[in-house]
């Protein structure tokens, strides 16, 4: 017979041995520091919710708190103004807490190497005041409350620290955070816990562990895209890899170099509501796709949590709508300018706030059409046209009265109309990830040119790989430029965190 717990009264707190700060002036150490930390941590709430699984009483409410890293300077020492990152612009006292730093090593080591040279100074590691919510804790796709409910009548939150949605929030990439008296100021634009929600959040969304996304990051709207992704990259594993290390489906099914095919026969029973697929690179150097589907619903919703990874870079490929009589079916639209009416975002980040264009992004577009088509210069222009995107919310705004959104599209000089880019954009210059957008008109609705199956299907099987093989070429363009380089000073506010 199990045995039953009941509560009877408020629990003492047991707490893992108090962690005394340690400083450091090599980020691999201190990021080894913060990994084993961190691995003490969670292995404190997980064996103690083992053994209540296993029928163990409950002396006491269990916590542990995540580690977290701290520097202070007392300088307005003038760093390298042509850097975006890496540095804090006036003294103080500046921490955040950290989760999963094996997952985020890479990121981790280079962010504190550059603290470190920037402003010549050590880094403390400590413990912070925020527990570790034992979902978190556990990690990706863990289920944590059946086992226990059968052994305890003790609510499973009087027990361990659930996940505090009252604090999980963007205020510091928002801009709106303001330290307290006395309180250090944000060393990074993610607090721990705002992290390990994204990372259960896109597990579940996407069917692939954080671990395989890459910093270079492509979205579409289409499965077709998705499955010429599939075809190269299991050409590339077929060939030895070409640099890459691993091809990754949903259900975290692994080909590697030298194969054709996975290295079980696993799969997944059906696909999650945005499949991703990952070309891994060493240092998360290489490539991830996401099929988000229809609407700005979707395209914010996946990169509010790939934001958290703080990838290098993300583009939309998709298709829009072709709002001018002079272009033609397959012809490519390079957005340099977006209007939002897609108001997802509009509490983050009003439209009153301009969303630039960033030029490494726009060249690195422009450069791969011209190789893939074998367009170059003037020429170009048959084929592509630069300029505004409007993104909408609404499907079936041509059953609307024209007047409105026509004089709108007209005035706003708009030449594509589509669901998703500028969010993405949008979200993008909030997060302070560099983006862009290369668009395919595959309708135009203002001239009759509608998308009926036949044309649609025509239209797909033409210009879907050519479409996708431009992506894949910008991303690894825009892969071979150091990291400083590609990332915007355009995308930093007054006051900023030093991590990128």
């Amino acid at each position: 017979m199990s045995h039953r717990i009941h509560a009877a009264a408020p629990l003492p707190i047991s707490m893992p041995d108090a962690f005394e700060p340690v400083q450091f002036d090599d980020p691999i150490k201190a990021v080894d520091c913060l990994e084993a930390l961190y691995a003490r941590n969670t292995a404190f709430l997980c064996h103690a919710f083992e053994t209540l699984g296993r029928g163990g009483q409950a002396l006491s409410r269990y916590r542990a708190c995540y580690p977290q890293v701290s520097i202070e300077t007392g300088s307005f020492g003038h760093i390298d103004s042509r850097l975006s990152y890496g540095h804090v612009s006036s003294p103080g006292v500046y921490t955040t807490t950290i989760t999963r730093p094996t997952l985020f090593r890479h990121y981790l080591k280079e962010q504190l190497g550059l603290l470190m040279r920037n402003h010549g100074l050590t880094v403390t590691i400590s413990e912070s005041a925020t527990p570790i919510p034992l979902h978190f804790a556990f990690g990706e796709g863990t289920h944590v409350e059946a086992s226990a409910a059968e052994n305890s009548d003790i609510p499973l939150r009087d027990l361990f620290d659930a996940p505090d949605l009252t604090t999980t929030d963007d205020e510091i990439a928002n801009g709106a955070y303001e330290p307290g008296p006395g309180e250090p100021s944000p060393l990074a634009p993610f607090t721990a816990q705002r992290i390990d929600y994204s990372l259960a959040r896109l597990s579940h969304y996407t069917a692939t562990s954080a671990s395989h996304f890459q910093n270079f990051v492509l979205f579409t709207n289409y499965q077709f895209y998705i499955d010429e992704f599939c075809a190269w990259a299991r050409a590339e594993m077929a060939a030895g890899g070409n640099g890459y290390t691993a091809f990754v489906e949903p259900g975290n099914i692994v080909t590697l170099p030298g194969s054709d095919r996975p290295e079980s026969d696993l799969t997944i029973a059906r696909l999650p509501q945005m499949p991703a697929y990952h070309m891994k690179r060493k240092g998360h150097g290489g490539l991830t796709i996401v099929n988000i589907g229809v609407g700005p619903s979707n395209a914010k919703t996946i990169t509010d949590h790939i934001a958290v990874l703080r990838p290098h870079a993300w583009l939309m490929l998709g298709h829009c709508a072709g709002l001018r009589n002079s272009q033609r079916l397959g012809d490519y639209v390079l957005a340099h300018a977006y209007v939002r009416e897609d108001h997802v975002l509009d509490d983050d980040l009003p439209v009153w706030i301009p969303i630039p264009a960033l030029a490494e992004v726009q060249v690195a577009l422009q450069d791969a059409v011209a190789e893939i088509t074998g367009y170059e210069g003037y020429d170009l222009k048959r084929i592509m046209r630069t300029g505004t995107v409007a993104t909408i919310d609404n499907r079936n705004w041509e059953l609307r009265d024209q007047r409105g959104p026509v004089k709108r599209l007209s005035q706003s000089r708009a030449i594509a109309l589509d669901m998703e880019s500028a969010t993405i954009a949008a979200n993008g210059f909030r997060f302070r990830v560099p983006y862009g957008t290369l668009l395919c008109v595959s309708d135009k609705p203002l001239h009759g040119e509608l998308k009926l199956p036949g044309m649609a299907t025509a239209f797909y099987k033409t210009q879907v790989s050519q479409h996708l093989k431009i992506g894949i070429l910008a991303l690894q363009k825009l892969a071979a430029m150091p990291p400083e380089k590609l990332h915007s000073r355009k995308l930093r506010s007054f006051y900023e965190t030093a991590f990128q």
